[in-house]
């Protein structure tokens, strides 16, 4: 639809909204095959599909506020793909670093790859975050709920 040469812009609610009931529905599929099971006797797929659920009905009441609000809504503004490739490609990064080359590098070095995304990045404080959280995260996965995740086998070999 045109409107003096301009084509109509969608509400920022109605994007948001759509993209959580997306993500919910994605969520709900790929947790399809995940037994729930019964209140008393909750199955792995209880969390995940309540989580989806309550993802997807909170998108449905986000997507739907522009037609019974009377605010006015700003139009969805164009963005870059610079923050979802960097931040993708930092998970990627991650999930195929941490084996070869262990928590301790694959770590930072994702977390320093996700900080790229912004365009105010403070390196010193990027650093130090990336520091704490490597050794943070160490603590709590290996050594308090000893889970086999590799920290340092170039080093190591743990």
């Amino acid at each position: 639809m045109q409107e003096s040469g301009t084509a109509k812009r969608i509400p920022q609610d109605l994007g948001a909204g759509l993209f959580l009931v997306a993500v919910s529905l994605i969520a709900l599929w790929q947790g399809a095959d995940l037994d729930a099971g019964t209140l008393r006797e909750m199955g792995p797929g209880m969390l995940p599909r309540g989580l989806a659920g309550l993802t997807g009905l909170c998108g449905l009441f986000v997507a739907t506020r522009p037609l019974w609000s009377s605010e006015t809504q700003e139009s969805l503004a164009g963005w870059s793909l610079r923050g979802p490739v960097l931040i993708f490609g930092a998970a990627l990064f991650f999930a195929y670093a941490i084996r070869p080359l262990g928590f301790t590098v694959a770590g930072p070095v994702a977390i320093v790859l996700a900080a790229l995304a912004g365009r105010e990045t403070r390196w010193v404080e990027i650093i130090v975050f990336a520091i704490v959280m490597t050794a943070f995260c160490t603590l709590l996965f290996r050594v308090a709920l000893g889970l086999p995740i590799p920290v340092a086998p170039w080093l190591l070999d743990y």
